[in-house]
């Protein structure tokens, strides 16, 4: 199989560090150059329509997109060590907090940073300055309410390491390099200490 990634893009990262952790070997990993428009070629389309990364291009000659899908299609390959839940309550839950992080922390992440930084402008246009800000404060109101849960509990979505952690940490990550947001300078101090302790995982590594 065929890893399709972009150098310091979530989403790519997301799958490199799930397959960090499940200690999968064998895929070989290609870079798509965002900055250079290479998602945007003919070549990449045909693999993902959408112009897209990351894709996984399986051994059939098929293309898997979207991280959750790619994740789920290797978590069925390679069910140990279980990051997604073993029973249906344990999958519901744990879904339910990455979908969580994905759209709400992750994505008003991407959204602030598509808007306001100079660097992203190739990638967003029109850029919309206002929006981006605002989507700033909803990263924070996210936050908040993520270190209000590790106060309660080590990990994101309970009391074990899952995909939500992976979709978090590299949320976090992206948002420390072009947001410059640090948890613990802004008061939340569970979710620094959080990030501090994933971030020591082996798995973490991958894709940075």
């Amino acid at each position: 199989m065929k890893l399709y990634v972009s150098p310091r893009a979530p989403n790519p990262r997301r799958v490199q560090i799930f397959i960090a952790e499940k200690g999968i070997g064998g895929i070989e990993e290609l870079t798509v150059d965002l900055a250079k428009g290479e998602h945007r070629s003919s070549d990449h389309r045909a693999r993902s329509p959408l112009a897209k990364v990351p894709v996984l291009e399986l051994d059939d000659g098929r293309y898997l997109g979207e991280t959750r899908a790619i994740c789920s299609y290797l978590e069925g390959l390679w069910p140990d060590p279980n990051l997604m839940g073993k029973s249906f309550e344990a999958r519901a839950f744990i879904e339910m907090t990455d979908r969580r992080i994905e759209f709400y922390l992750l994505g008003a992440i991407m959204n602030c940073v598509r808007h306001t930084h100079p660097g992203l402008a190739p990638l967003e246009q029109p850029q919309f300055e206002d929006f981006g800000r605002a989507q700033g404060e909803k990263v924070r109101e996210v936050a908040r309410w993520l270190d209000d849960e590790l106060g309660r509990q080590p990990f994101v979505a309970g009391e074990r390491f899952t995909i939500a952690d992976i979709t978090a940490f590299c949320a976090l990550e992206f948002a420390r390099g072009l947001m410059k947001f640090r948890p613990g300078a802004e008061g939340m101090a569970n979710l620094q200490a959080w990030r501090d302790r994933i971030a020591e995982r082996p798995s973490a590594r991958a894709g940075a």
